[in-house]
């Protein structure tokens, strides 16, 4: 089957499923999201450990090439923990992740607290590509290795969205995918399905960075975005989604965005 990425040794080898949309030889940045976020979990010393919040920040394009990947404990502690992953392309640091861990326990809630409760499920919603699914004549990420089903907006339209997504391959070939990895992954699209600065109007609006909050796991291949986009005239921008599975909130999703209009 399929797979975004292979290990070959020490190295996560990426596949076409790994590509952008904006070149055939670099990275969406689900992809190494999704890689980094299963890096910060299976750091050592965190058998007892949620990751309970990732910093990613994509520090250049991540090339179509083997990647070496790099972990260290930063805080060790019992009920707190700090870690660090970073993914390198030979001598250069492409992307980095730094995560909180907190120590899991049973704790006796109270059965009333308030909660959210879920969107309208993906199997309810509206098969959509991103209008850029098309660009170029190769298989990548955004086009073959993921699915959305759009319960509120679509890619078509402006503002605020609600979108179910899913991996539709394995992360790594031959191993399931971690929970932590669909979030990380489904996450990096807030930006994307969310929209508001329209793109015939050449603006872009990238972001060099993704932060997750997870108070659980999510259950199941689906993740939903519930996502909204805030640019400023400074050119900096901010993408918010809270994240869902079916059972109901899991966390949120935030992103900076380096807003530009090209000529």
């Amino acid at each position: 089957m399929p797979a975004i990425f292979h290990r070959d040794g020490d190295r996560f080898v990426p596949t076409e499923l790994a590509r952008g949309p904006w070149s055939p030889q670099a990275q969406h940045g689900g992809a190494p999201a999704g890689l980094l976020a299963l890096l910060v979990e299976r750091c050592a010393g965190g058998e007892a450990m949620q990751v309970a919040r990732l910093t990613i920040e994509l520090l250049r394009p991540v090339p179509i090439a083997p990647l070496t990947a790099r972990t260290r404990l930063v805080r060790p502690g019992k009920k707190v923990q700090l870690v660090e992953a970073a993914l390198w392309h030979q001598d250069t640091e492409v992307a980095r992740c730094t995560a909180l861990r907190i120590r899991r326990g049973a704790v006796a809630l109270p059965p009333d607290l308030p909660t959210l409760a879920p969107p309208p499920t993906a199997s309810g919603g509206i098969a959509s590509q991103p209008p850029w699914a098309a660009a170029g004549d190769y298989r990548a990420f955004h086009n073959a290795a993921v699915e959305h089903r759009f319960v509120r907006g679509s890619f078509a339209e402006p503002g605020p969205a609600t979108d179910w997504i899913r991996l539709r391959v394995p992360l790594i070939d031959g191993e399931p995918t971690a929970p932590i990895s669909r979030a990380a992954a489904a996450a990096d699209f807030g930006n994307g399905v969310s929209w508001v600065l329209g793109r015939t109007a050449n603006y872009s609006f990238i972001n060099p960075d993704l932060t997750v909050y997870l108070h659980r796991y999510p259950q199941g291949e689906w993740v939903c975005l519930d996502a909204v986009t805030y640019p400023a005239a400074t050119g900096v921008g901010l993408a918010e989604s809270q994240l869902f599975d079916d059972q109901g909130p899991i966390g949120r999703a935030l992103q900076s965005l380096l807003i530009e209009q090209l000529s």
